[in-house]
Parts: C-alpha cells; sequence; structure tokens
C-alpha cells in the first residue's frame, strides 16, 4: 500500500473506534472525531498532514 491508502485506512480507523468510544464510554471522545475530520480538512487545503511525516519515517512508499 502507498502513502493515500494508509492515511485512508488510519483516518477510517481512528473515525470508527473514536464514534464507538463516544458512544458507549464518553461523549468527550468524539472532540477526537473532530480532530481527525478537521485534519483532513485541512490537509486536503494545505497538502500537508503529520500522519505523512510518520508514515515516512516507517519508511512507506509514496508512489508505486
Amino acid at each position: 500500500m502507498i502513502m493515500d491508502d494508509w492515511l485512508h485506512v488510519i483516518a477510517g480507523t481512528f473515525i470508527l473506534i473514536t464514534l464507538a468510544l463516544g458512544t458507549w464510554v464518553h461523549p468527550y471522545w468524539y472532540f477526537f472525531t473532530a480532530f481527525v475530520g478537521a485534519n483532513l480538512l485541512q490537509s486536503g487545503f494545505s497538502k500537508t498532514c503529520p500522519m505523512v511525516a510518520i508514515l515516512r519515517k516507517l519508511g512507506v512508499p509514496e508512489k508505486r
């Protein structure tokens, strides 16, 4: 998998997990869900994302 694939998988996983935690554990988990959504929104405009830096350090390829 390439960088974009990993970003989608990680963001989707975080969103689903924090929605479940917000429903069954404590509503404050929805703030983390909002943070992930806001980060996706800003990365769409700025083309930068903190997760990209982490994935680069882990050696994830950017293109096929």
